[in-house]
């Protein structure tokens, strides 16, 4: 009985939530709102905060400065699991930041159906390893903003289960760009986390850059997650922003508290080299970061003697490692689209390349990278395109850290391929 009474209560809960949820569909600001002038980039400076008090403020931001801008997900109301969301419904009022059912296809669905009548929807899901039903299901909905399609909303949301790729990423495209989906944000952590195992620690962004349509976005560090955030919700097309969560307090940087957007699809060089290019993105920049520092050093650490028996062993030149390496780290910030030609000028200077990322290297994305450079930069190749990412297999819990693409890793491989 008290199971059939809590069925009763989800779904009472449920129907209530999928009415307001309608009304404020509708009822939301106009496709023309006014929106405040923001800045494109942002000037040094500012307050040291970590990366998901930098989320919080963008989309304070957000919320402020564009009335048709709504926030919602399981827990968002509360704060979220990782406080991204604190103080956003005390501020905006439960009718613009609010909690949906624990429901994925739901959250995404009807963040479609949102922001295809005009409004900027910024769905959060939990995790990223829940987002596969999103992927699989979302909102049918109705391309135009009569009465029939408001009398009919909910009829279409519970009824029609459609593939998140064949609906938001495809609007405008089949519509001939007289409807669009480009209102649509969707927040999630994803990668590592320490202790997350199998179902909280995975990276799935390579599943979305195979969906044109849609744009892919991960930042490196606080003051990056804000501007990229903002630019993401105010960008015209649908985008999934993947935040590292291993980040969320252990990044601290100064961030500019003025309303900034950094450019999507446009990356950056971090550091300045000559030997061999590196690239990555979100959390693993860190990793590569270390990597180059040790790299330049030369001289090698005791914990690094299993590379030089591997150097040993294959009849490698040490010369140039005992010299240092001189590596140049590239931040992609946005997958999809990727900034070909910056990684082009790099590996045209560098003559090699090596991509790293948490996800299996299996079908992640580096190896998009590895064949688009490969294409465009053959002749200027002096080695093969040298990729460190995650296992393929499931996300282990307590061999973790045999799992990752650790720093001795990537060293690793530079050294391989620096002496190829």
């Amino acid at each position: 009985m008290a199971a059939r009474a809590a069925l009763r209560e989800v779904g009472r809960r449920r129907r209530s939530w999928a009415a307001e949820a309608g009304r404020r569909c509708f009822s939301g600001g106009s496709a023309g709102a006014a929106v405040a002038e923001t800045k494109e980039g942002a000037a040094a400076g500012g307050k040291a905060v970590n990366l998901f008090t930098a989320v919080n403020q963008a989309l304070h931001i957000a919320l402020d400065t564009d009335p048709r801008v709504y926030v919602f997900g399981e827990d968002v109301g509360f704060g979220g699991v990782f406080r991204c969301t604190t103080g956003l419904a005390d501020r905006f009022g439960k009718n613009r930041v609010f909690n949906t059912p624990l429901c994925e296809q739901g959250i995404a669905g009807f963040a479609i159906g949102l922001a295809a009548m005009g409004n900027r929807a910024i769905a959060e899901i939990q995790f990223a390893d829940y987002i596969f039903p999103a992927f699989d299901q979302a909102l049918k909905s109705f391309f135009c903003r009569s009465p029939f399609a408001r009398l009919h909303f909910f009829k279409y949301f519970f009824l029609f289960p459609i593939y998140i790729v064949n609906e938001a990423a495809k609007f405008r495209y089949r519509s001939g760009n007289e409807f669009n989906c480009g209102g649509l944000t969707i927040r999630t952590p994803y990668g590592a986390v320490g202790h997350g195992g199998h179902y909280h620690s995975q990276s799935p962004e390579a599943f979305f850059c195979h969906v044109p349509g849609l744009k892919v976005v991960i930042p490196r560090s606080p003051r990056e997650a804000k501007g990229l955030l903002l630019a993401s919700i105010r960008d015209p097309n649908p985008v999934v922003f993947f935040e590292p969560k291993w980040l969320y307090r252990l990044a601290v940087e100064e961030v500019p508290e003025e309303d900034y957007m950094l450019p999507l699809s446009q990356a950056e060089v971090i550091r300045k080299g000559s030997d061999i290019t590196l690239i990555g993105w979100g959390a693993q920049l860190g990793v590569l970061k270390e990597a180059c520092e040790d790299a330049a050093k030369g001289e090698p650490c005791p914990e690094e003697l299993d590379i030089l028996l591997y150097l040993v062993l294959n009849r490698s030149d040490t010369s140039k490692w005992q010299d240092g390496v001189s590596c140049e780290l590239i931040d992609l910030k946005t997958l999809i689209p990727w900034d070909k030609e910056t990684v082009e000028a790099s590996v045209k200077k560098t003559g090699k390349l090596l991509v790293s990322h948490e996800a299996p290297i299996t079908g992640g994305f580096g190896a998009e990278i590895a064949a688009s450079i490969a294409e465009r930069c053959f002749q200027r190749l002096e080695a093969p395109v040298a990729r460190v990412c995650g296992l393929d297999t499931p996300f282990p819990l307590v061999y973790e850290p045999f799992y990752m693409p650790t720093k001795n890793k990537v060293l690793d491989a530079i050294k391989a391929t620096v002496n190829y």
